[in-house]
């Protein structure tokens, strides 16, 4: 086997959400194996500074600011993909909000809000560089999709979960589409995966580190860094042969209980 299987030299990536947490972690990582990257978050400093740190690795960093709830605004960011660029060949498609709730009491606006930002976002960004990719008869897509893709979680996910479940059909079907075309697409379902977020709910509640503890099996929480390794062999031509494969990131936790459910 040759390890150059995994180099991405001279090839383009995009990222969103890469101002910090895994999608931070996944610019960092294809760069570190040698692709260029165009990088949009919503968070116009933070994404410029993942964009310095490539830059110093010496590869070719285009920060952008992109919320992907706006179709309007993924698709200057292509259009400017283009004319820095001219390809891409990684679409790694991580940001994306949901909102909370009870199921008898979330408004549907909230509903409305997670489904453009989690489904709609990722379909525009998944149609905009299928288009690109089919005509260059190549290239790779990951949708960051959550252990509540195929498993319920409760305590008020019934939005997310609902959204991130169209997340893995989104990857299943446009894999079926475009695979024979030379365009793969799969799915990376994490577990808890600790960023602000995630530990200012553990800090409100002493008791939720504990109970997400119980449902994994390898005895930590997950951290950003863990999609690395995931990221590069999924943009690389290691992995030319998977694709509409849904990719449990989670410690053991799917395997040991169906998702570790509990109730609110």
């Amino acid at each position: 086997m040759s390890l150059k299987m995994f180099d991405l030299t001279g090839r383009v990536a995009l990222v969103s959400g890469a101002a910090r947490g895994m999608g931070r972690a996944m610019s960092l990582a294809l760069a570190e194996a040698g692709a260029d990257v165009m990088l949009a978050d919503r968070n116009s400093e933070g994404v410029q500074k993942t964009a310095e740190e490539i830059a110093a690795m010496g590869r070719r960093a285009a920060p952008v600011t992109c919320d992907v709830s706006d179709p309007e605004q993924i698709r200057a960011m292509f259009a400017r993909l283009d004319r820095e660029f001219g390809r891409i060949d990684f679409l790694g498609n991580v940001a994306g909000e949901g909102f909370a709730g009870r199921p008898e009491e979330i408004s549907l606006e909230d509903v409305e809000r997670t489904w453009r930002s989690l489904v709609s976002g990722r379909f525009c960004c998944c149609q905009e560089a299928g288009r690109r990719m089919l005509a260059a008869g190549r290239g790779s897509i990951v949708n960051i999709g959550s252990l509540a893709s195929v498993t319920a979680l409760g305590r008020g996910h019934i939005a997310y979960s609902m959204a991130m479940g169209a997340v893995v059909q989104m990857t299943r079907e446009l894999s079926t589409e475009w695979s024979g075309r030379g365009v793969r697409v799969n799915a990376i379902l994490p577990a808890q995966v600790i960023n602000p977020s995630l530990q200012a709910r553990m800090s409100a509640d002493p008791a939720l580190r504990g109970k997400f503890l119980s449902g994994i099996p390898a005895g930590r929480l997950g951290r950003p860094e863990d999609i690395q390794g995931l990221a590069v062999l999924l943009a690389s031509d290691a992995s030319e042969w998977i694709t509409g494969a849904l990719i449990p990131m989670d410690g053991g936790n799917l395997a040991m209980n169906a998702g570790g459910s509990i109730q609110w």
